[in-house]
């Protein structure tokens, strides 16, 4: 409950900023914000109550149903006429004279039915009613691998910003150091100890980093809005994250697409539906069983119950023949089973392949860590000697911004690299994930 009452208060600070504020926002933050009000979770979620909704209109096959009508009609109609007064009961013999049967005067009649109608056997609307129940089941599984993909888009926006809020801060550390090298240089320039052309060539380089700076920080703003839109908030809020975290080895990672991950079983539900409906048109060649009954009042003057009578019955129906549409109709839902077969077939394959290919990038990004780290010590051992040499006037400023310019590139590449295999890793537990049969 207090984890509950957190995340709503960090989502009602999020509502309240402005596009000026910075807020610290942790990973499952964002994660909670996206299960209770991202958009496409809120439409997965309408389509399973709409399947509810469809399987709950089935009740029909076993409840009654009654209406209650008011009719009033006029005619000089010869047989109408004759009939309305049966039903009215109010036939005398002066009715049975020729003259008054084949020419009547205008016969009013008003009547207030009520029928009911009992579904009895109708085995094709029970199949039917089967299959509207485990259509549920494939929006249970679609809505649930909506919410596992939105997981991963939101663990992988949240290392874009990681990345680009790290990036910002490899490259200010950068302009640190340039800005030293220029105020260093500006000295040495001022007393003639280093030509113009050096000078310029800092301040180039200190442009040069202003202006990747800059982009860094909007990569910030961009990542910010994306988060914004998973969570289902209004864009604006500018996140501060926890750093990148250190890279920690996946100790046996699945090399098999499990068979229990969602949008399989939303699948194979699928195709449980269609056979369901395969059986529901054999059931059409099956004779029915419905009853039926209703209670009327007539009577010549409007609101008037003068007379009433009732009607009960059985109805046994069989559509022996209605051309070869039932034969076609069935013909076309095994295709569409064979359809959803091959479909899960072929995802089954290509997620494999993908799995395959990402179990190897994750092995590469891996290797390249380790070379990165390497390559960042070394690269700043280089700065620092070279710093020294040049307060003694021993190397060149090229030389010294060059070096510098390494070390950043090379923190800036071992970020990418920790941010790619963070995403990475989320990429395979995201295709390895396996869901929990619907209770």
């Amino acid at each position: 409950m207090k984890n509950k009452l957190f995340g709503l208060l960090i989502f009602i600070v999020i509502e309240s900023s402005t596009a000026q504020d910075t807020i610290r926002l942790k990973l499952q933050d964002a994660l909670d914000a996206t299960i209770k009000n991202n958009k496409e979770i809120l439409l997965a979620t309408l389509d399973q109550e709409s399947a509810v909704a469809k399987f709950n209109q089935t009740n029909t096959v076993f409840l009654p149903q009654v209406n209650l009508s008011y009719t009033a009609v006029v005619t000089n109609n010869p047989l109408n006429a004759f009939g309305f007064k049966l039903q009215q009961q109010s036939v005398s013999p002066s009715d049975f004279n020729p003259h008054l049967l084949n020419n009547p005067s205008t016969t009013q009649n008003y009547m207030t039915k009520v029928e009911w109608n009992q579904p009895l056997i109708n085995l094709d609307l029970v199949y039917q009613r089967r299959a509207a129940e485990q259509q549920i089941d494939v929006y249970y599984y679609k809505t649930k691998r909506t919410k596992e993909y939105l997981m991963f888009e939101v663990q992988k926006a949240y290392a874009q910003l990681q990345l680009s809020d790290q990036a910002t801060t490899v490259l200010e550390e950068g302009l640190r150091t340039v800005n030293s090298i220029f105020q260093s240089s500006k000295n040495y320039f001022e007393k003639g100890y280093l030509q113009k052309s050096d000078l310029l060539l800092v301040q180039v380089q200190v442009a040069s980093i202003e202006s990747k700076l800059a982009e860094a920080k909007s990569n910030v703003h961009n990542a910010s809005d994306y988060i914004n839109l998973l969570m289902g908030i209004k864009s604006g809020p500018i996140y501060s994250v926890e750093p990148l975290e250190k890279v920690i080895q996946v100790e046996n990672p699945e090399t098999q697409v499990p068979e229990d991950r969602a949008d399989f079983k939303a699948l194979r539900s699928a195709l449980k539906a269609q056979e369901t409906m395969i059986n529901s048109g054999k059931m059409l060649y099956l004779p029915k069983l419905n009853a039926f009954a209703n209670y009327m009042f007539n009577d010549k003057t409007a609101f008037g119950f003068g007379s009433n009578s009732y009607l009960v019955g059985a109805q046994f129906s069989w559509n022996l023949f209605n051309g070869t549409a039932l034969h076609y109709r069935t013909t076309e839902l095994k295709i569409a089973h064979a359809k959803i077969e091959q479909q899960l077939s072929y995802q089954k394959e290509q997620s494999q392949l993908e799995l395959n290919k990402t179990f190897r990038q994750l092995q590469d990004i891996q290797f390249a860590l380790q070379q990165h780290e390497t390559s960042v010590n070394q690269a700043a051992e280089a700065l620092r000697i070279l710093q020294n040499r040049f307060q003694q006037g021993l190397v060149s400023t090229d030389d010294l911004l060059q070096s510098q310019t390494t070390l950043s590139e090379q923190k800036l590449h071992q970020t990418e690299a920790i941010f790619k295999y963070q995403t990475t890793r989320a990429y395979l537990q995201f295709l390895t994930s396996t869901s929990e049969n619907k209770r």
